[in-house]
């Protein structure tokens, strides 16, 4: 498991100011100034935390003019909440087990009758689904190198380089010094 992540996650909000900055954005988007005032903190104090907190994706910027405006991730920040009380639990879910009738018939339009996928899908949760599907012979807690992450992925499609970077994206697995790791479920952008 990831658990470098979690520990991040927890890490960065586990700090007054970070947590008093996701209680305003929870009922909004705010800029920096006006988080500043009320908080009563001065705007380099505001901006130091707000990178902290975008470093781990907890909140996201949006510019309006000349106006950046921060929101909260909300489905981010459940989903790593969570992810803490699956670890090594009996709770813990099955990724790859296909239990749903609409990503079964997914994954029977994309692939042919060797396994094969014929092409990757454009609509994202049609993606999601595929990326889940092709994720399955991969083993939870093992560091994979970029070359067999490469050939697990030529098993199913030639563009295995962009397979891999939409593994990261929708953050299946975690890439670190060409290293690659299976995230659990509950990080995974489905």
């Amino acid at each position: 498991m990831q658990l470098n992540r979690i520990v991040n996650f927890h890490k960065t909000i586990g700090d007054k100011t970070r947590i008093q900055i996701i209680a305003l954005l929870k009922d909004g988007p705010l800029h920096g100034q006006a988080i500043a005032g009320k908080l009563g903190l001065t705007p380099p104090t505001i901006s130091y935390h707000i990178t902290k907190l975008r470093e781990n994706d907890i909140i996201f910027q949006r510019r309006d003019k000349n106006t950046i405006y921060f929101h909260l991730n909300e489905k981010k920040l459940e989903l790593m909440a969570q992810a803490i009380l699956m670890i090594g639990g009996e709770k813990e879910l099955d990724p790859f087990k296909v239990d749903d009738v609409e990503k079964y018939k997914v994954i029977q339009n994309f692939l042919d009758a060797d396994g094969k996928l014929k092409t990757i899908p454009a609509q994202r949760k049609k993606k999601l689904i595929i990326l889940e599907h092709l994720v399955k012979g991969l083993e939870k807690g093992r560091t994979y190198s970029e070359i067999e992450i490469n050939e697990h992925i030529k098993q199913f499609h030639e563009d295995y380089a962009t397979i891999r970077r939409e593994f990261i994206i929708c953050q299946f697995m975690f890439r670190q010094n060409g290293e690659y790791e299976l995230n659990p479920k509950e990080m995974w952008l489905i």
